[in-house]
């Protein structure tokens, strides 16, 4: 497996606090992988970084075959290189139907006007069904987003990203506020698209994470404490110290 994102000897200090120190981690492609920390391990702030929203004091982060150094690109420039990024609290177009949010999304679709003026030809109905029935939403595609579940707006928001095709899908927090069959419904979607691409997702819910059967990292004070998978890293006596022991 090759590996499509890199970070070496990133650090960040926001205000005297090292958020990040010295990390280094690196995903291949295809692959999922949980990142799992306490508060304030530097968790959201990797994330931030990769997609460009913080720039680190120290360190590289390189992408692709071709080792493209992310730390010169712009958010947006990040964005379209093929890192797709889902908060936590789903950001979905409400008052536009579930069909109306993925066309908006689809990757040949950026300005504001060929938006408006554009409407759908046959391929980009099908691709629009098929991300549907990929994230379990084929009978919902008329339903307006405001009026889906809290499960069902973050399926369509992976959906949305989904189209853009990226290389690499960053999720923060999937499980959070789901029914359990929402839960298991969102371990087989993200399990399904780490196949084709790599999956990398901050998560809290233990059982969650033991359902993805997947190589963990664990986050500490900003660096990685232990990697392996879950079984390896829940008997690590510092992991257990730091994190699940609290």
């Amino acid at each position: 497996m090759a590996t499509l994102l890199e970070v070496s000897g990133v650090s960040v200090t926001f205000d005297g606090f090292r958020a990040i120190n010295n990390l280094s981690i690196a995903i291949g492609e295809p692959e999922l992988r949980a990142v799992i920390g306490p508060n304030g391990a530097g968790k959201t702030t990797f994330m931030d970084i990769v997609t460009g929203k913080t720039r680190p004091d120290s360190g590289k982060v390189l992408w692709g075959e071709r080792g493209i150094d992310l730390l010169k690109l712009s958010e947006s420039q990040i964005a379209k290189a093929g890192i797709g990024r889902k908060f936590q609290k789903p950001t979905v177009f409400e008052e536009q139907s579930v069909r109306d949010n993925l066309a908006m999304a689809l990757k040949n679709r950026r300005g504001p006007f060929s938006v408006l003026m554009w409407t759908a030809g046959a391929q980009d109905v099908a691709r629009i069904e098929e991300l549907a029935e990929e994230v379990g939403l084929s009978d919902r595609l008329d339903y307006r987003a405001g009026a889906l579940s809290h499960g069902q707006k973050q399926w369509l928001e992976i959906g949305m990203l989904l189209a853009q095709d990226p290389r690499l899908l960053l999720v923060d927090e999937p499980a959070a506020g789901m029914t359990p069959a929402e839960r298991e419904h969102t371990t087989d979607l993200l399990k399904r698209a780490a196949k084709t691409r790599a999956v990398m997702g901050i998560e809290h819910d233990m059982e969650f994470i033991r359902r993805l059967d997947c190589r963990v990292t664990v986050l500490h004070e900003g660096a990685v404490l232990a990697e392996g998978s879950l079984d390896h890293v829940t008997k690590n006596q510092q992991v257990i110290d730091v994190y699940l022991g609290r």
